[in-house]
């Protein structure tokens, strides 16, 4: 039987790429960290904070996301959006992922 540490760390490289994409999807419409924190949860995307920031901070960096202030609002937040690069990579990862997907589907079909 699997120890629960391994099994968290195998949970936690499954999903590092697929957080990367729900990322650049969600973030097609503006929005702020904490708020992307919830929409990654209730989707089913359980997110530290300490690992989204750092993530966003990265892709930014890499030109997938550009960022903002809004100061319009009491607490001032910066909002983060999909760039084009960003919306680039988004399709093209999703087609990865759907062949990913497909290529799952047909092995655990096999192995029934």
């Amino acid at each position: 039987m699997i120890d629960d540490d391994a099994l968290a760390t195998h949970r936690q490289e499954l999903r590092r790429g697929t957080v990367v994409l729900a990322c650049l999807l969600i973030l097609e419409r503006p929005d702020y960290g904490y708020a992307l924190l919830e929409a990654l949860e209730s989707k089913g995307f359980a997110v530290d904070a300490n690992t989204l920031y750092p993530l966003l901070r990265r892709l930014e960096k890499q030109g997938l996301l550009t960022s903002e202030w809004n100061t319009e609002e009491s607490r001032p937040r910066k909002f983060y959006r999909t760039s084009a690069d960003g919306a680039e990579l988004a399709a093209t990862l999703t087609g990865d992922w759907t062949e990913l997907n497909t290529a799952f589907r047909t092995l655990l079909k096999d192995e029934s």
